[in-house]
């Protein structure tokens, strides 16, 4: 009891001592009860960052050796470039102009969708593959990946996201495996009815079956490259959901301290716009070359007089559906930032409304206790009635600044709630049903075109 007498004589040791309150409720606050001579590399939370920093780069580091796109050393540049050049240019070039389709098929038209197929399917993996090289130019894995930052955060926002690099590959994995299999089984009935016809190369070389394994070879690696950008800035966007999240619980337990409410948010904030900046022009592009791709494919599967089968039409249902899944998959990553952003609004607005309330009833009953001993003792208690004149002041003088402090965090806040911006549009829902809307009325005006026609 003595300590908190003086702590109440003193204004300093005050200060100091609401400081402790409002920070008592932090997620990693409590490993201050760790002994103090504890080192710092044996501690939890930074032993934490440094064994996710390196076993989740090392196993990053691996799979992009073994797709062929690291870009460590020049020998890996050579080596990723050369793969680059040969199975998204080279391959599907080559393969177009080889590929015959005998008389006895000439009812089915596979040749043209192929061909239809190979062009965005090649552009995607441009775009991809020379935004991965921009990328680990200019910021390497670690600053790609956020990992710098992550010592900034609670141990929530950190194990999160050591799940979220769990399961990345998994995301992968869940969208190439099962198109793989199908392309498989599209690619073996294809050149089991097709004739190949390499120049300057003999008929006893086994055409179809080279053709065939690049081929494969080529979609996947064409695939994987697309898919490696959208699960990379999905797993952007599960980071910063995650810090959303700390952020409510921020809001939640710390009191009225304003000002680590706002730091918090402006570096959040910071790395939104960061990732807007790095990914904005791969949606974009992106946007436009699956759309023009779409409805190309659709406009020609539809004023096509020739049956429609697996055999000619495979490979367009293909490419559709690994474009839209890895296209939906960057979309709804965004949106759900955005969402979140948008939603911190609501939580700060409460949050602002709680604090102001028991401040107001704290005050009230500080000052019903203080009033009495003040007025009924005057003589005797001097010094008490002084003192406690002194900390009835300091909390009425207080209340109006935090207030303040408080609804200026609240006016930030309602001016500040984007997340995923495209050159200053918010990609939100709203957004989000503005591109159906387009897509859906060209869709429509392609049919009643071939309605027309036909």
């Amino acid at each position: 009891m003595e300590h908190t007498n003086t702590s109440i004589n003193s204004g300093d040791s005050r200060i100091d001592l609401e400081f402790s309150d409002r920070h008592a409720s932090f997620p990693d606050q409590f490993d201050n009860s760790n002994p103090p001579t504890l080192p710092l590399l044996l501690h939890p939370a930074y032993a934490r960052s440094k064994s996710l920093a390196c076993d989740e780069l090392r196993n990053f580091g691996i799979s992009l050796k073994w797709c062929a796109l690291d870009h460590s050393s020049c020998i890996g540049k050579f080596i990723s470039y050369l793969t680059f050049v040969i199975l998204t240019i080279l391959v599907p070039i080559l393969s177009s102009l080889s590929i015959r389709l005998p008389a006895t098929a000439s009812i089915y038209d596979p040749i043209s969708l192929n061909k239809l197929v190979q062009l965005p399917e090649s552009g995607l993996a441009a775009i991809s593959f020379f935004m991965l090289s921009r990328f680990f130019q200019c910021y390497g894995l670690r600053q790609l990946l956020f990992l710098d930052a992550l010592t900034d955060d609670s141990s929530y926002v950190r194990c999160g996201y050591a799940r979220e690099l769990d399961k990345a590959f998994r995301h992968l994995a869940c969208i190439l495996l099962p198109s793989f299999f199908v392309e498989l089984a599209h690619k073996i009935i294809f050149f089991s009815t097709v004739t190949v016809s390499i120049p300057y190369v003999s008929k006893g070389v086994p055409s179809n079956s080279i053709v065939f394994i690049a081929l494969l070879a080529s979609w996947v690696y064409r695939t994987g490259v697309f898919l490696l950008v959208c699960v990379l800035f999905r797993l952007t966007c599960e980071l910063q959901i995650l810090r959303f999240e700390g952020f409510r619980r921020l809001l939640e337990g710390c009191g009225s301290d304003a000002g680590v409410i706002f730091q918090e948010h402006v570096r959040i904030r910071k790395q939104l716009l960061v990732t807007s900046h790095r990914y904005r022009f791969f949606i974009i592009v992106c946007l436009i070359t699956i759309t023009v791709s779409q409805l190309g494919g659709l406009m020609l599967v539809l004023s096509s007089k020739s049956e429609k089968n697996f055999f000619n039409s495979g490979d367009l249902v293909v490419c559709s559906a690994v474009q839209l899944s890895g296209f939906f998959l960057c979309l709804l990553g965004a949106a759900r930032i955005t969402h979140r952003a948008q939603g911190i609004v609501s939580i700060a607005t409460k949050w602002h409304m709680l604090v102001t309330c028991a401040s107001y009833n704290t005050g009230s009953d500080t000052r019903k206790d203080l009033m009495p001993r003040a007025n009924g003792n005057p003589a005797s208690n001097w010094g008490t009635s002084s003192e406690s004149s002194d900390t009835s002041t300091t909390i009425s003088s207080q209340d109006p600044s935090s207030f303040q402090t408080r609804q200026a965090l609240v006016t930030y806040l309602q001016h500040n709630n984007g997340g995923i911006t495209l050159f200053g549009f918010a990609l939100d829902r709203g957004l989000l049903h503005t591109l159906f809307a387009f897509e859906f009325s060209l869709v429509l005006w392609i049919l009643s075109k071939v309605i027309v026609l036909s």
